[in-house]
């Protein structure tokens, strides 16, 4: 994972970047442009007064009180409607939502554009001159037409503005965007099944199963600060083993809250160091693994899933009490684990220079995956008929692209959501449904 990308979902998820940026920009530009006005002014006096502003400098300043005073209650408006957006999708489908409004990059050219106008009419403001002013009379025709070009296309904006976030508080939208960032996050952070080689996963495969079996040599890795995992920077990771001769394994897998002192991996030295040489070690090691507040996408294959798990639970709770939402965001669910069966999970071994095995970094298996995305809907939703058949048509969804490996994961899953649908009140005809499904799935189960 480059920090690049990393910097780059912190910027994109916040609305201030951009919007800042623009106010720079206009106000260098408001400062530039009537510096230009003037250089050029003998050139442009003999354009027809339809191309460029043609009035004196109180129409200047008239036009220019009315172009900023104007945008800052538009954009006091498009910020009212964001706020209410936001509250709305955090209280109605999920706070885990909000990233997904605040990267909307039509919301932050939007805001960009209103700001950028009002700060660019504002500056220009400043440099008209009457007659009796210093200087004699100056107004800036060239400035004074690109603010009035910038008020239409913010008019413009506005209207589309509007069109867009009626469009984007569509739980349709939602979980489509929420569906697209996670497929793009997953195909970042793994890679299709036939790029494995058996040099990285047989020694990943041989940690990974004695990753919680304490041997005596092994060392605890403190967490040095606590909250969510959100990266680990792999290169210093490998580095630091290296120079230890040591092999970390950290357990702890992206978007997992962690505490201060609690451990979140061990090392197994070939050596055993001193004291110093090991707090040296561990504070190193712990520098590598960066945490925050709140969960984030750029190293987390779960985030999305969890995304639309809180979708489909939140639609079944009692005040919201909309299965068919449950039922789109389960079919968004089983789109993404269809595609995660052909890429590469669980944990992941990182190698040195001279190909030694050096760090383990644990990750979410398809068996996890299958819990996060059925556990919380199988448990709230299988009293719903509707809920019940798409849990069913999920795992048989499963069955066209999963390999034997992957049967146990999907058995289990199966024999809890028919245990849980068969203490649910439905009549005969709807038990016998709900086997069909039962029977269909193990029968193509079977065949793998």
């Amino acid at each position: 994972m480059s920090v690049w990308r990393i910097v780059h979902n912190a910027v994109r998820t916040n609305l201030w970047p951009l919007p800042v940026a623009a106010v720079v920009a206009s106000v260098a530009a408001g400062l530039a442009l009537p510096a230009l006005d003037r250089q050029i002014d003998r050139h442009i006096r003999a354009w027809p007064d339809p191309v460029l502003f043609g009035g004196d400098a109180d129409a200047a300043r008239t036009l220019l009180d009315a172009i900023s005073s104007s945008l800052i209650t538009v954009t006091s408006l498009t910020f009212s409607l964001t706020v209410v957006t936001l509250q709305l999708a955090s209280s109605q489908f999920s706070p885990r939502l909000l990233r997904t409004f605040t990267r909307d990059r039509f919301v932050q050219v939007t805001l960009a554009l209103f700001l950028a106008t009002f700060a660019f009419s504002l500056t220009v403001m400043r440099s008209i001159r009457n007659g009796d002013d210093a200087g004699g009379q100056f107004v800036p025709r060239l400035s004074i037409t690109l603010a009035f070009l910038l008020a239409l296309a913010s008019v413009i904006g506005l209207v589309l503005f509007l069109a867009h976030l009626t469009r984007e508080i569509r739980v349709e939208t939602m979980l489509r965007n929420v569906h697209r960032d996670a497929r793009e996050n997953i195909e970042h952070l793994t890679s299709p099944l036939d790029t494995a080689s058996p040099a990285q996963t047989e020694p990943t495969t041989a940690l990974a199963a004695t990753a919680h079996e304490r041997r005596s040599g092994d060392i605890d890795i403190p967490s040095a600060t606590s909250g969510f995992l959100t990266s680990i920077d792999k290169t210093r990771l490998v580095t630091t083993a290296r120079e230890a001769q040591a092999i970390v394994v950290i357990t702890a897998m992206p978007g997992s809250s962690l505490i201060h002192g609690v451990p979140l991996g061990y090392a197994r030295f070939t050596a055993a160091p001193d004291q110093a040489a090991l707090d040296a070690f561990l504070d190193a090691v712990t520098a590598s693994v960066h945490t925050g507040f709140e969960r984030t996408e750029p190293q987390d294959i779960a985030y999305g899933l969890q995304q639309l798990t809180d979708v489909a639970t939140k639609a079944l709770s009692p005040g919201i009490n909309d299965p068919t939402t449950a039922v789109h965001a389960l079919s968004h669910s089983s789109a993404l684990l269809c595609e995660l069966a052909h890429r590469q999970l669980g944990a992941v071994a990182l190698h040195d220079d001279h190909q030694v095995l050096r760090v383990v970094l644990h990750r979410p298996d398809l068996r996890d995956l299958l819990d996060l995305a059925l556990g919380q809907p199988r448990r709230y939703g299988a009293a719903d008929l509707d809920v019940a058949r798409r849990l069913y048509g999920l795992l048989d969804d499963l069955t066209h692209h999963v390999s034997q490996e992957h049967v146990p994961a999907i058995s289990e899953q199966l024999d809890q959501l028919r245990h849980a649908t068969s203490r649910q009140g439905f009549d005969d005809t709807e038990h016998a449904d709900l086997a069909a499904w039962d029977h269909q799935v193990r029968a193509r189960l079977a065949r793998l």
